[in-house]
Parts: structure tokens; sequence; C-alpha cells
């Protein structure tokens, strides 16, 4: 049926089921019968009645073959049987299989052309396939035929040679195989030779072979050997890779770096490389200190190399400490150079490839992966650089704080700052680090070691100043600090590339980094034999004369040698060198040669004791420490600071204080210098006799910086007046103090260039207001001897005798005045006798006289002011007397103007004034005492005023004395 519906479908006819319900499956099938045929043909043709009876079929006759037609009409009958209507429906159905039969008829003979010709088809292939089956009967039987006259026989000889060919290939399999059984003697040859390259070479291609016969079951066991082999070629070829880190040798890591490329591991290697250099530090320092630790502790004693290197650093004596360092930095820079030398393989190497690459540019990928490697080994070896400095910097610090270097001597100390110095330049040019790691462990130690040194030499500055006799040190004209051995430093600091140390004279005669300098051969921190003993300081005269024969001569007569310390005696060794003189302050005033400059014709030398030169040699030391180490540039100025402000303070102390003369109020001691002198006072100057113990820690500790006021030996005699009261003690402590501050200016340029900027105003304070008083101090240390030197009071005893109120001008000066020159010329003469022992330069002889000068016109005023009456022929007496001394006065000094002149004159002149000019004229010298005021009112206008014009006067005096109060 479904058939049937689908040739109807094809036709554009819609088949409803209904119509075949009552057909059974056969008679759906069956072929029409002659009276159904009859019975078609005579049913009406008309094609739209046929399709509206075949539409008129209910569905479900169209349904699949298993429907019971039948059963399914005998369920539709009603439960009342009408014969009438049964047949009825009975001819519906008739009617409705006549269509179907019809059109099924109608089908048939439609496709019936089609159905003849398909089947004459299927009698022609019939027949093709008949034909083709003989065919294959007799290709069979003719391959039989040939199968046993030929083609066996061909081919079992064609097998038997494929068999043969197999053999051989298998024979030359085996004797590969043979081969690589023995490959493991020749592997054990090459890593004896260390041909790394070749093993690995070797190594490879046997597993390459072996992965070629791999089928074979004894292969599996060679390819296991062969893995174990290459890792056993891999850890002697890290073992090689170590040794590079103590001794590089270019043959042997071009060796080793070409064995890690054909492994296929540069990028290991590097890494590997940088461990070994960490562990290389590590066990480099840990092996010397403990080598020294043993040696010293004498025993072979193991419990050392169970330490840790921290607490090994601190089994390190005094002394094995220095050579023990020398030792360590030696080592390290070793394996420092190794590690520079390592870079610069690989930068040759580099460039090397990058030339092959740019001429051959085939294998693109390769050239990507050499490229990638070279900056992962390039980026790997430059941060190395500043993590293997940090490795050293860490040991080294660790084995300078291990140890109290506060008790080391000063040289001992110099060398250990030398050392380490020398260490941050080569750290500076390994990785441009500053250090700061040992820059801090240094300072540490070295302020610690500073502060205990500066105390001790302040203490040995007290006992120098304490045993001074303030005698000449007698040294050549040429004389200068740089001459000194603890300057020599300051040459040597013009070349950036020479530590202050002693240094070999290759590194010193080259060129370049130290790298570069010491990459073939040789070590920066090789100690060099101290050459300080061998040379000498040509700057000890003989008693002030510079030739051969005036010093021998001299020699006979002047015996300085028992007030020379040993210390001076060593170094001073007069071998005429011929040094150019170096040009200072000091001697731009010797040049202007006057009468005034009292000398034994003896060359300008400077004037300076044993104490200033020591001080002056420790300013060189502390200088030198300053130099290697500027971070602490600020402690040691400052510590410098205290030993020119305790000078200071003990010339003062020695020579210049006296509460009586300072009273005067002629301003001898600028505010400035009394500024100084109190700060010192207060921060330098231990003024308790003995501690308080119930004192706060505090407070100790602040006296422990302080140091005790010196006093001036008993041998140092001030109170002589044939020695002008201890002149020359006083002109040598004095001009001694100068020289040392000319020498101070002269080391402010480099003391400015190390100290850090925001210190720097420290350093301008200290040189504007102590450097600079030194000259300030001649005033009151001198003002003493002209107060002294002359007898004031004898002269005022003997103006008191004189008689004022003469009637008459008198052509002849009183006695006074020659008395008062007599005692001038007798300066003179005891001048001149301590020039012959201390050159008194020409300033301090102009400040003598200066002093001297105005004490003397003081007194002129002070004994006019004593006068109990005047006239006006007095008055011009005592003109008279002050010209007569002005006038011999000029013959014996240079000096002008005359000091305190006017002073002398104004005060004569204001005999002559008015009452009216008088108040104004107190008004406008208030120079002049209360004292002597007051006479000027009683004496010169007390027979011209009356009561009441004399007490506003008074008046006027006592307004002007108050604030002096």
């Amino acid at each position: 049926m479904q058939k049937i519906k689908s040739l109807m479908t094809r036709q554009g006819l819609r088949s409803p089921q209904e119509s075949v319900n009552d057909l059974s499956p056969i008679e759906s099938f069956r072929i029409p019968t002659k009276e159904e045929l009859r019975e078609l043909h005579e049913e009406p043709t008309d094609p739209q009645a046929q399709q509206e009876i075949i539409n008129s079929i209910e569905e479900v006759y169209f349904s699949n073959d298993s429907f019971d037609i039948v059963k399914y009409e005998l369920e539709r009958l009603p439960p009342v049987l009408s014969l009438q209507e049964l047949e009825e429906y009975r001819d519906k159905l008739k009617q409705q299989q006549a269509a179907v039969s019809k059109k099924v008829a109608d089908l048939i003979l439609e496709k019936q052309p089609a159905y003849v010709e398909e089947l004459e088809r299927v009698t022609s292939l019939q027949s093709g396939l008949q034909l083709a089956a003989v065919i294959c009967t007799n290709g069979r039987r003719h391959l039989n035929t040939a199968k046993e006259g030929f083609t066996q026989t061909s081919l079992g000889l064609l097998a038997n040679q494929r068999k043969r060919q197999l053999l051989i290939g298998l024979l030359k399999s085996l004797r590969t195989i043979k081969t690589l059984q023995r490959t493991d003697v020749r592997l054990s040859e090459m890593l004896e030779e260390e041909d790394y390259p070749g093993a690995i070479q070797l190594c490879l291609e046997c597993q390459k072979a072996a992965s070629t016969f791999k089928h074979y079951s004894c292969i599996s066991e060679l390819n296991s050997k062969l893995q174990d082999t290459l890792e056993q070629i891999e850890e002697q070829l890290d073992v090689a890779l170590s040794k590079i880190c103590k001794n590089f040798d270019i043959n042997h890591y071009t060796k080793v770096q070409q064995a890690y490329r054909l492994l296929g591991k540069t990028q290991t290697a590097m890494d590997q490389l940088h461990m070994h250099f960490t562990q290389a530090i590590h066990n480099t320092v840990f092996q010397v200190v403990l080598g020294y630790v043993e040696l010293c502790a004498g025993n072979t004693d193991t419990k050392f190399q169970k330490l840790q290197y921290k607490d090994l650093c601190t089994h390190i004596t005094s002394d094995s400490y220095i050579p023990c360092l020398a030792d360590l930095c030696k080592a390290l820079w070793e394996v420092m150079l190794s590690y520079y030398r390592t870079m610069q393989w690989h930068e040759s190497h580099d460039q090397d490839e990058a030339a092959v690459v740019s001429s051959d540019g085939n294998n693109v990928i390769g050239t990507e992966e050499n490229s990638f490697d070279r900056n992962y080994v390039k980026k790997k070896l430059e941060h190395g650089l500043s993590r293997i400095w940090q490795d050293v910097q860490l040991k080294v610090k660790t084995y300078l704080l291990g140890t109290d270097l506060s008790n080391f001597k000063y040289d001992d100390f110099i060398f250990v700052l030398d050392v380490i110095s020398r260490l941050m330049q080569v750290g500076e040019e390994f990785c441009g680090s500053k250090s700061e790691v040992l820059q801090e462990s240094i300072r540490k130690q070295s302020v610690n070691y500073f502060k205990t040194y500066h105390r001790t030499r302040l203490e040995e500055l007290r006992m120098f100043l304490e045993n001074e006799t303030w005698e000449l040190c007698p040294v050549k004209s040429s004389f200068s600090i740089l001459q000194l051995h603890e300057f020599k430093f300051l040459e040597q600091s013009r070349s950036p590339s020479v530590s202050p140390s002693k240094q070999p004279a290759s590194a010193e005669s080259s060129s370049g980094t130290l790298f570069e300098q010491f990459c073939s051969g040789g070590n920066p921190f090789e100690i060099q034999a101290d050459s300080k003993d061998d040379e000498t300081e040509d700057v000890l005269a003989s008693n002030g004369y510079e030739s051969d024969e005036q010093e021998k001569s001299a020699y006979q007569e002047y015996d300085s040698d028992s007030d020379v310390p040993e210390e001076l005696k060593r170094d001073y060794v007069d071998e005429q060198t011929g040094d150019a003189p170096i040009k200072s302050v000091s001697r731009e005033t010797l040049r202007s040669r006057k009468r005034s400059d009292y000398n034994l014709n003896k060359v300008n030398a400077p004037i300076l004791t044993n104490t200033t030169l020591n001080v002056i040699r420790l300013v060189g030391k502390y200088m030198q420490m300053m130099n290697i180490l500027k971070p602490i540039a600020f402690d040691v100025i400052h510590f410098m600071s205290q030993l020119f402000d305790y000078y200071l303070y003990a010339v003062y102390t020695f020579f210049g204080r006296n509460d009586m003369f300072e009273s005067t109020g002629l301003g001898l001691s600028s505010s400035r210098l009394r500024t100084t002198l109190n700060r010192i006072q207060e921060s330098l100057i231990d003024l308790e006799v003995s501690s308080d113990p119930s004192g706060t820690l505090t407070a100790a500790e602040e006296r422990k910086e302080k140091v005790p006021s010196p006093h001036l030996s008993h041998l140092v005699v001030l109170t002589s007046g044939n020695s002008l009261y201890g002149l020359a003690e006083r002109v040598v402590a004095t001009e001694s103090l100068v020289f040392l501050a000319e020498q101070f200016e002269f080391l402010q340029p480099h003391l400015d260039a190390v100290m850090p900027a925001a210190k720097k105003p420290f350093l301008q304070q200290f040189y504007s207001q102590t450097v600079s008083t030194a000259s300030e101090l001649r005033k009151p240390v001198y003002w003493i001897v002209a107060a002294k030197a002359i007898d004031y009071e004898q002269m005022l005893l003997l103006m008191a005798n004189v008689k004022w109120d003469v009637k008459e001008i008198m052509s002849q000066h009183n006695v006074y005045v020659d008395a008062l020159l007599k005692e001038f010329e007798e300066f003179n003469r005891r001048l001149n006798d301590v020039s012959k022992r201390v050159r008194i330069p020409l300033p301090v002889s102009n400040i003598l006289w200066e002093h001297c000068i105005r004490l003397a016109n003081r007194t002129l005023v002070e004994g006019y002011a004593n006068v109990k009456k005047c006239s006006n022929e007095g008055r011009a007496l005592m003109q008279l007397d002050f010209q007569q001394f002005l006038m011999k006065l000029e013959k014996l000094t240079d000096i002008r103007p005359i000091p305190d002149k006017e002073f002398v004159e104004t005060y004569i002149k204001a005999y002559y004034l008015t009452e009216n000019d008088m108040e104004s004229w107190i008004k406008e010298h208030r120079e002049y005492s209360t004292k002597q005021l007051t006479n000027l009112v009683n004496i010169c206008l007390g027979t011209y005023i009356n009561k009441k014009a004399r007490q506003k006067l008074l008046a006027a005096i006592d307004d002007i004395d108050r604030p002096k109060r």
C-alpha cells in the first residue's frame, strides 16, 4: 500500500487511506479479474470523479500492512444492523475499491515500456557476466600453468637474496653494538685528559646509535650504561667548572663551555657557575681565617672547624689580624679576578659568534636560540657582579667587626684602612658599587678606634705641653709640612688610581684599572716592605745655619739633643736633598727686613717647638686616616680642631692670662678671641679636680671627652726682668701657634674637599672663629711683657714731684722724661739680648713697642691727671716734655704713627678749654677715666667757674661713667 500511495503521490494525487481499509494484503496486490475489469470499464472514467472517490477513502486504510481491515469494519458496525445501510455501505466500499484498482491498472499500463526496457538490460547484463566467468576460468588455468613452470623458482632466488641482505645488515649492526660495548674505555681516557667536549660528543653519538638498535634486547642495558656515563661526565664537568672560580684558565674554561653547549645546558652552566662562585667565596675566607686561627692556637684541635665563620673571626689575635686580612683580600681578589676574566671570555666569545652569524645567516632558528642563550648569560653575569661583591663585603665586614681595633698601633690601623680602601676601589671597578656595607663597618671601627686614639693623643699633648720648655726647634727656612712623612699622601692622592698606602712600583707606574693592571699576574693586596725607614726628612737645620760647614761647627757648639724627642731624632736626618722652599704665609712677613726685626743674621726659619711638630704630625696622621676613609671626615676634622683648640688654650693659659691687665679695657682680647677661649674651656677643658662619685653617667661621659687644663713647666721662668719676663718663651709659644694656624690655613682646601656638605659650616666656623684668632693672641701675651718691662710706677712718682704751677715758660724738659727714655733704651737692649736666643719677627717687635708706648702714654696722662695745681706755663711744660719724649722715642723705633699720641696731646690741650667747650668735650672723649676727667674740671676750670657749673660738669662725667659700672 505504501508503494501505491507513493506512486499516487508522484502523480500529484493525495491518497486517502480509508478506501483500502477493508482490503487484505493479498487483495491489495492481486490482479483484477475480467469481471472486475469490466466493472472498472463500466465505471465512469471521469478522473475527477475517481479522484474524489479515492479521496473519500478513510486515512486508516493507508496505514501499515499489519492493519486488520475486517476487524476494523466489524467494529464499526452499529449496534442495530440495517440491511439497507449495510448494502449502501458495501456499495460505497466497492466503488472505492474499483477506483483504486482502476488507478493501479492505469499506473501499471503507464509504466509498462520502462519495465520492458529494464528487463532487456537485465538480460544483457546476465549474458556479460556469463562471458566474464568463462574468461576468469581460462585465466586461472593459464596462471596455474605459469606457477608450476616458472614463478616458484625465481621467487625462491629473490627470497634468498633478500635474506642475505638482511644478514649482512645484521652483521654490521652486531659490529656496531660490539663497538658501543667498548666505548666506556675511551670515554674514561677522554675524561682523564679533560677533553669534555670530545667525551660528550662521543657519548651522544653512542646514544644516537643505541637508539637506532633499540630493537635488540642487549641494547637496553647499553643505553642505561651510556646514560650513567653521561651523568658522570656532567658531574666531572661541574667539578671542572668549580675550578674556574679560583684560577681562571681560558683553555680549560673554553672546553667546559663547549661541553655544556653540546649538552644544551648553557643556561644551567651559568647558574651552576654563580653557585660555585658563592661557595668559593665562603670556602676561601673560611679556610684563610681557619688557618690563622689554628696557627695561633698552636694545636691541631678540630673544634675550630666546626665553628661558624662569624665565631671563627673572633679568635683572630691582634698579631695575626693584619696578615690574615691581607691574605683574605688576596684570596677574594683571585675569586673576583676569575669572575672578571670569565666575563671577558664571554664578551670576546659573543663578538666572535656575532661575526660568524652575520656572515652566514642560513640557520635562523639556531641563531635565535644562540642569541637567547647569549643574552641570558650576559644578564646573568651582569647581575652576578653585584651579588658576588655583596658576598665579599659581608665576609670582610664580619672579619672587620670580629676584632676590637681600638688598641691597634696607628700604622697598623692605617694599613687596615688602606687595605679596605683598596678593596673598596676594587669593588667600584668590579661593579660600580660604593661599598656601603664596607664603609659602614670600617666607619664603626674607625670611629671607635679614633676616639680612643684621639683621647690618648690629647693626653700626650697635655704631657708634651706641661713638659715643654718652649725652646726653639731649629728647622730649615725651606721647611714645609709636605716634607714630613705624615703628609706624603697628599702628593700621592693627586692621582686617583693610587691609594695612600705604599703601593708596588708596578701598580703606581702603570695606568688603567686594577683588573687591567693585575689581570696577567700579581695581586694589589701584596704587603710591600715599608719604605718609610729608607726615606729621610730634610727639615732640621743646625742652629740656624744651612751650609755644611756652618752645620758642622754649629753642631759642635750647640747641643740640643736633650730637648729633642727620640721620634724627632729618628726622623730628622739632614741629607741636604735640596728641596725647593715652599712658600707659606709666614714667609711673607719675613721678607720685609727692618731694624725692628731682631735676629742674628740667620735665615728666617719658621718658629716652632717640638710640641708644634708633634701636633703637625698628628694632623698629618688624622688627615691620612680621613683621606682613606672619607665617611668619618667630620669626626676626624672635629678631633683635629680639638688639637688646635687645646694648643691655643695652653698658650693663652701659660702666657696670656692675666686678669689685672685684661681689666684695663684696652681691648687686648677681642670679643671673638674671648668667645673662642670660653668655648674651648666649656667643651674641651675638664676644670674639676676629682670626679664626683654621685654624678650622673652622662656627666661622667662628658668629662671623659674632656682634658684637664695644662700647667706650665716649672723650668719656664716668666718672672725675670733680665729675660724680659720669659719673652723668648712667649715668642716661641705664640709664634709657633701662629705657624700652626698658617699650616691649618694651608690644609683648608684639602679638608674642605673631604668634608660632607652638611658639615661644612662647622669647618668654616672653625677657621673664621678659631684659626684666624691665633694671631690675636699676640696682644694679651706681649702686653704682659710690655706692662712689666718698664717701671711705670716709678715714672708716676717722678711726675708727682714736678711743680706744674710755674710762673714762666720753661725751656728744659723734666727729669721723668729722661728716666722714661732710659727705660725704653734698656728695653731695647734687653730685646736685642733676647733676639740672640730667638728671632723676634717684625709683627712681634711692633706689638711689643706698641704696647710699651701705649702704656707709657697712658701713664703720662695718668701722671698729668694727678696734678694738684697747674698754671698755663705748666701746661706748656707738659707739651714740652711730651714732644721731647716723642722726638727721642722715634729714634728708637720705626713704628709710625706713635700709638696713643693723640690720647696725650688731646688731654693736654683740654686744659685750655672753656666751660661750654668742656662739657661737649667730656661727652665726646669717653676713652678717659673718671679720675682724669674730674681732674680737668677741678684743676683747669676750678678757679674760673662757679660751684653750680662745676657740679654740672661733674654730673656729666658721672653720667658717662655709670654705664661702665
